[in-house]
Formats: C-alpha cells, structure tokens, sequence
C-alpha cells in the first residue's frame, strides 16, 4: 500500500509530524514506518488561512527522498489551486484543501486527479456538513477537523465528530474518511464508530518515547493487533 492512498475498507493510523522534533524529521518518519503505518500527515499552514506556518515543497522534497510512505498532504493555505503543483513536484501523493479556501473545488479535485494524486476535501469545526455535499463524493478522502486547524495538541472536539456520521452516510462505504485533532487511544474508538477510518494522530505518537508502542496503543484502542 506504499505510495499510494490505501483503498476503503482498513483503518489506519496516520501519524502526524506537527508534533514530531523538526531537527530529525527523517529519522521521526523512519520510527513510525517501521512501526507498520502506512501514511505520514504533513501539516502544511502558509500563516493566513491559519495562524502559523509550517513546512512547504523543499522539506517536502527531502523528506521524500528517505521516505517510502504515503505524503498525505494537508494544505492549510489560502490559494490551494495556486501551490498545488509544487506539492505535487514535491513528491506528495495525496492532496487535501479546506472547502473554506477555494471558490471553484470541482475544478481542484479534477486537476489533482489528472495529475496522478488523489484529492480530499476537509472541513473545519464550525462547517456545516453541507457545504461539501457537491465535492465530497468526487474524492477520495474526507478529512474533518476535531480542532481549529493551525495548531497541535488541541483538545478533541466531540460535537464536531458527529459529523463523521453524515459524512459516511453522504458518500458510502469507498472513500475514505479522516479525523484530525485530539486523536488519541480515548477518542480514536469514538471516530472509527461514526465511520472514520483514518486517524491523524501527533501528540499522541510524538510525545512519547517509543512511537511504535504509542501507535499500537491507538490500534489496540479501536480493536485491531499490531
């Protein structure tokens, strides 16, 4: 499943670098691959449509060069359609844009397409559901946020989750829905009975001393044997 977005159907857990130590990032993504995920979040914030500013296409790139993982790409930018292409030059494999920063996202998520990566949208807390209904069913992966996008270790946000359950209604059992905020072994069984199958996780993997044992925590937590 290396290197390209895994089918619907398995859960996965995602770690995200946000919270890994930026001094040894390589060697952060080598611990968590080797303990069996399959996909990296890479947290990508420009300072306007969030309140910092995060990494872009040149770390990107030297982190693909020691990384066999799938990129999941979140772009937390104001021009997405604009930078997109760099990402891609970048090496990410997966790309997701807020539904709040685009006028035209059809046309994104078509030229993401032709362009070899696949395309998700993401919604943030306070969004109602609605505003994807057009756009969701023609990606292949819904990301909703359980924080207010910009920063890490943000507290789980349970109303917002519940959206989980009208989203996997709205598009069915092929496309992948990811959480992002506050997931941990508590609230990771809580997404994944809404219907959620890919559970971004940062300070939950991060701040502890052996990634691999925090990973597993999290699987164990929704019911599944490392």
């Amino acid at each position: 499943m290396k290197m390209r977005l895994p089918k619907a159907g398995t859960i996965e857990v995602v770690p995200s670098i946000l919270d890994a130590d930026f001094a040894r990032l390589a060697d952060e993504i080598a611990a968590v691959e080797a303990a069996g995920v399959n996909m990296v979040h890479l947290d990508v914030m420009d300072g306007h449509f969030v309140p910092n500013i995060t990494i872009g296409p040149p770390v990107i790139a030297k982190l693909r060069k020691v990384s066999r993982l799938v990129f999941d790409s979140h772009l937390m930018i104001s021009e997405p359609a604009r930078y997109a292409e760099h990402f891609i030059e970048a090496g990410v494999n997966h790309i997701t844009f807020h539904i709040e920063a685009i006028d035209e996202p059809k046309k994104l998520i078509g030229e993401l397409h032709e362009q070899g990566v696949t395309a998700g949208i993401c919604l943030n807390p306070k969004t109602p559901v609605e505003a994807i209904n057009d756009v969701a069913p023609l990606c292949d992966m819904v990301l909703v946020m359980t924080v207010e996008p910009g920063f890490g270790g943000q507290k789980f946000m349970p109303e917002a989750a519940k959206k989980i359950v009208a989203i996997r209604k709205m598009v069915g059992p092929g496309i992948r829905i990811e959480v992002d905020g506050g997931i941990d072994s508590q609230t990771a069984p809580i997404v994944v009975s809404y219907g959620a199958d890919t559970l971004v996780a940062g300070h939950a993997i991060f701040s502890k001393p052996d990634r691999a044992a925090a990973i597993n925590a999290i699987r164990e937590a929704y019911g599944q044997r490392a």
